[in-house]
């Protein structure tokens, strides 16, 4: 599957988590299987609209936030690519991410 689809995957993943959702979970509130839910977040599977709509009811967002900087470029920038290794890591991880990142910069000036 194209780069698209996985970052959609990644955001879907992402969102849920926040939500602090089970794949389980999330299919039983959007009317889905969890093994779909799973390879959508793999980037297996291409969603159509109805089954994004039917995932942001579940998570309780909007499509323009599950597809919020996902673009069909190919040449995706390094900052771009950060932000999508930032989403691929769980929620309760992320302040840690973060704190190494800027410890990071803070060596490099």
């Amino acid at each position: 599957m194209s780069d698209s689809v996985k970052k959609f995957g990644q955001h879907v993943r992402y969102y849920r988590r926040e939500k602090k959702l089970s794949q389980e979970q999330l299919a039983e509130l959007c009317g889905l299987h969890p093994t779909y839910i799973g390879q959508l977040e793999r980037g297996e599977k291409n969603a159509s609209i109805e089954t994004v709509i039917q995932l942001c009811r579940g998570l309780g967002i909007t499509p323009a936030i599950l597809f919020e900087n996902i673009s069909a470029d190919a040449d995706s920038t390094p900052a771009q690519e950060a932000y999508e290794l930032f989403l691929s890591v769980p929620a309760d991880k992320q302040q840690t991410l973060l704190e190494l990142l800027r410890n990071a910069v803070r060596l490099m000036e």
